[in-house]
């Protein structure tokens, strides 16, 4: 007769998701799914305006964060398989588990839009909703004192932690579920990533650099890694930095700029709102963009460059300057007999497209470090960085109505401001 051991059954609830089938969320994490800070989170859809141009891109920052809390216990639980663990705290799976849940729980409504106009960065907003309040109570009450300061030292990439890179890092969980995910609901075939081979291949290691023990990967997981980048780029050549996506963020952020400008709102409440509660409390202002965008006229192209055609660092101010955009916007709106906030011009936010910095553990055991220079006859992304992401980024012009602008008059004019 076998004997039965009693083993303390660990509660879990289930929740259905389209993209991971069950996600087993445990008793700490459902309260703080629970909490009224996440649950805003169902009404902040993931890709802010590009449900406008893809009508199945409505899911939100809700089920995206439970997904990345999905792949960071199936991840710990592979790593734990392996005793990749046994020199970390004890508690360390937990906080990561946390870290992986709330990592966007202080995003703005309608996605990224807002900090381009000048707004903290959603990790910033984070900070408090973490360490204070009832999720900053549950994580210190049931993970020990300095638990909400671990979570969120970890979403804003400031953690000592090994597992850092599992949040903020060039192969984080964040960035292998938004691709899936992003894709599925699109219905677009780029954001293809392996991700049983990535989480498979995923080891703690020293830095060869620092000595320090940190996320990598084995060798064998190079050919899935270089097909996640390649993803990343196809989804922002085709969704993310679509010309219509574009114009609808480039109204937005005139929207919510001009609401900062006349004190219609400030900036300190724009982390509260949902995307539609948002619009609704601008609604009041009656700005003719608001009612374009809400009627789905969006801006059309007037003259566009393509950033390969540019020179290095031309125009980045114009995500990063607003007062000097929108003085721009209005000038050559003036020129070309439009109203203010008739003329938008829009140059993306400049982004890591395929940044890399982990260690590899090579077949012969050694570890090297895989970086943006690459390795020669392996991976060569110094050029191949530069012409993706270059042939992605679009500097345009977008105005109320179909009109034909003097390109040189238009670029004289941003060339001048810059």
């Amino acid at each position: 007769m076998v004997a039965r051991t009693n083993f303390p059954r660990v509660r879990f609830e289930i929740i259905r998701d389209p993209l991971w089938n069950n996600i087993r969320v445990d008793a700490l994490s459902m309260r703080l799914v629970d909490t009224p800070a996440f649950q805003r989170l169902r009404y902040v859809r993931q890709l802010g305006l590009a449900y406008l141009v893809y009508p199945g891109a409505t899911h939100s920052r809700f089920e995206h964060a439970l997904g990345t809390y999905h792949l960071a216990r199936r991840t710990i639980a592979l790593l734990e398989e392996r005793g990749e663990l046994a020199s970390l705290p004890a508690d360390e799976p937990a906080i990561i588990y946390a870290a992986a849940l709330l990592h966007d729980i202080g995003h703005y409504p309608f996605s990224h839009a807002l900090e381009e106009i000048g707004a903290l960065h959603h990790e910033n907003v984070a900070g408090p909703l973490i360490t204070g309040g009832e999720i900053g109570s549950l994580l210190d009450d049931q993970l020990g004192a300095g638990a909400a300061a671990r979570v969120h030292a970890l979403v804003t990439g400031r953690s000592d932690s090994p597992l850092q890179g599992l949040i903020s890092g060039s192969l984080d969980l964040d960035k292998i579920e938004y691709l899936k995910r992003d894709a599925l609901m699109c219905g677009v075939p780029y954001g293809e990533v392996d991700v049983d081979r990535l989480t498979n291949s995923m080891v703690v290691v020293r830095d060869p650099a620092s000595g320090a023990l940190r996320i990598g990967v084995a060798e064998k997981a190079l050919a899935a890694i270089e097909s996640l980048l390649f993803a990343k780029y196809q989804m922002y050549r085709n969704v993310y930095w679509h010309h219509a996506v574009r114009s609808a963020t480039a109204m937005y952020k005139r929207i919510v700029d001009d609401a900062l400008r006349s004190r219609a709102i400030r900036s300190d409440e724009l982390g509260t709102f949902t995307d539609e509660g948002l619009l609704h409390r601008l609604e009041p202002a009656g700005s003719p963009v608001l009612s374009a965008l809400r009627e789905r006229r969006l801006y059309k192209r007037a003259a566009e460059w393509p950033a390969v055609a540019l020179d290095e660092g031309f125009g980045d101010w114009i995500a990063a300057d607003r007062e000097r955009v929108v003085d721009i916007e209005d000038s050559l709106a003036r020129k070309a007999g439009l109203a203010p906030g008739e003329l938008l011009l829009d140059y993306p936010l400049k982004t890591q497209m395929l940044g890399l910095d982990l260690p590899v553990v090579r077949r012969d055991g050694t570890v090297e470090r895989l970086t943006d220079s690459g390795w020669k006859g392996t991976i060569d992304l110094p050029s191949l960085s530069d012409q993706l992401y270059r042939s992605t980024r679009w500097l345009r012009v977008f105005t109320a109505r179909a009109i034909t602008l003097d390109r040189d008059t238009v670029m004289q004019t941003i060339t001048e401001g810059g």
